[in-house]
């Protein structure tokens, strides 16, 4: 015989916790997953600054009042006291706040990551601990940031390495043509890093087409592919107004032997061509980063901190001379949360950061000449400025052109007669 057991009353309640992305791949692709998960809630990973409790829990309204600035004190206060570490002063309160920031590339927003939070309290408990402090303070929390780099940092390092040894060539000072300063970053895991690329352009007469080498080689993804044809969009629309484009040109990304994706070059690029028709240099002693629109804006792009730093790091080991510098898109400046030293060389006027929003004043910078605005519709733009001399070697090729067009025309018609 055997046992046959009588149902049992269950009334249970099933709540899964995982990744937003898990849970869309399930909906889209498990037709059973929706109905028996019918109500989902999208947790945010980040807290605004400024925001009360209140206003990012709206649940808790009419309890909870202070804002972000007292609430994330109080959860690390929790958290120290839950995994039994030393106490947290002031100073180093500041320092994790200002690391929260900087792992959201916000400086108007903080981390909930409390993975990551716990991890560095404990590490910078335990330097305290062998420095044998009874508090935690700023540097002790910087140095557990430090160290955190550090160990993730041997790609970065001979990236660095290959660049100061001149195994790889980037230029940090003196002027070039059709030649410009990029910044790339690199994600692996949670290590961030940036790093200068040299982009170089070249023009010559054509029919107008711009290639990208990247793309033709199949090392371009379809978004940078996609900032290089909008490159055309701008030049036929500001230069090639009483004569078709009659320019080809070519950019590359020199000693790049790896996949190239994202439009956040796609200013450099412009700033590239425009100097290989203009036959005008650039300061080397500068990096840029920032994507453009067809109408000549620069626009906001992502890793901004870690660019900034590559290319001070890369001066930095070579002597900061008060001329190098990046420029970024204006719309990025709430996201620097800059390490301190990158601060202080800026605070001593060592290195500069230069907000931009729009092309022409990227050239004014990079090129130390107006660049110049048209005086009317149609009208020329003014003698001695940079699009001035864009837009006399654009008429040049046109004239070429129609002018190399017309004696074909004429041997044609005379083997037409023979």
């Amino acid at each position: 015989m055997t046992l046959k057991p009588e149902p049992i009353p269950l009334s249970v309640k099933i709540i899964l916790v995982g990744e937003p992305m898990i849970y869309y791949l399930l909906s889209q692709l498990d037709p059973e997953f929706p109905t028996l998960f019918k109500i989902g809630a999208d947790f945010d990973d980040r807290l605004d600054w400024q925001k009360s409790t209140s206003e990012a829990f709206p649940r808790e309204r009419g309890r909870l009042r202070f804002r972000a600035t007292e609430a994330f004190p109080r959860l690390l206060a929790g958290m120290i006291a839950r995994f039994d570490l030393r106490p947290f002063d002031r100073g180093g309160v500041a320092a994790i706040l200002e690391w929260a920031s900087r792992q959201v590339e916000d400086s108007e927003k903080l981390s909930l990551n409390l993975e990551r939070i716990a991890d560095l309290l404990r590490e910078a408990d335990h330097i305290a601990g062998e420095r044998k402090l009874s508090t935690v303070g700023p540097q002790e929390v910087r140095d557990a940031v430090a160290a955190q780099r550090r160990r993730a940092s041997k790609v970065s390092e001979r990236m660095q390495e290959a660049i100061t040894r001149g195994t790889i060539k980037i230029a940090t000072e003196g002027e070039a043509v059709g030649q410009v300063n990029g910044l790339s970053v690199f994600q692996l895991g949670d290590h961030a890093f940036g790093k200068p690329t040299r982009i170089s352009a070249r023009a010559w007469l054509g029919s107008g087409k711009v290639v990208d080498i990247e793309r033709e080689v199949e090392l371009g993804g379809p978004l940078h592919s996609k900032g290089v044809l909008i490159l055309q969009g701008f030049l036929g629309e500001r230069y090639a107004i009483s004569a078709p484009l009659s320019v080809s040109a070519s950019l590359v990304f020199e000693q790049s032997y790896g996949g190239v994706e994202g439009d956040s070059a796609s200013s450099a690029e412009l700033y590239a061509l425009l100097s290989a028709l203009a036959g005008q240099g650039l300061k080397q002693s500068l990096a840029v980063t920032g994507s453009v629109d067809q109408h000549g804006r620069v626009q906001a792009i992502g890793g901004v901190n870690e660019k900034i730093e590559g290319f001070f790091d890369l001066c930095d080991e070579r002597g900061l001379t008060g001329e190098q510098g990046v420029m970024i898109p204006a719309a990025n400046v709430p996201h620097l949360m800059l390490k301190a030293e990158v601060l202080e060389a800026v605070r001593e006027g060592r290195f500069a950061i230069y907000p931009v929003t729009t092309i022409d004043q990227g050239l004014e910078i990079l090129s130390g000449i107006p660049s110049g605005e048209r005086p009317g519709p149609g009208e020329p733009y003014p003698e001695g400025s940079f699009n001035r001399l864009v837009e006399e070697r654009l008429a040049a090729f046109a004239k070429a052109r129609k002018s190399f067009g017309a004696r074909e025309s004429r041997i044609d018609d005379k083997e037409a007669k023979t």
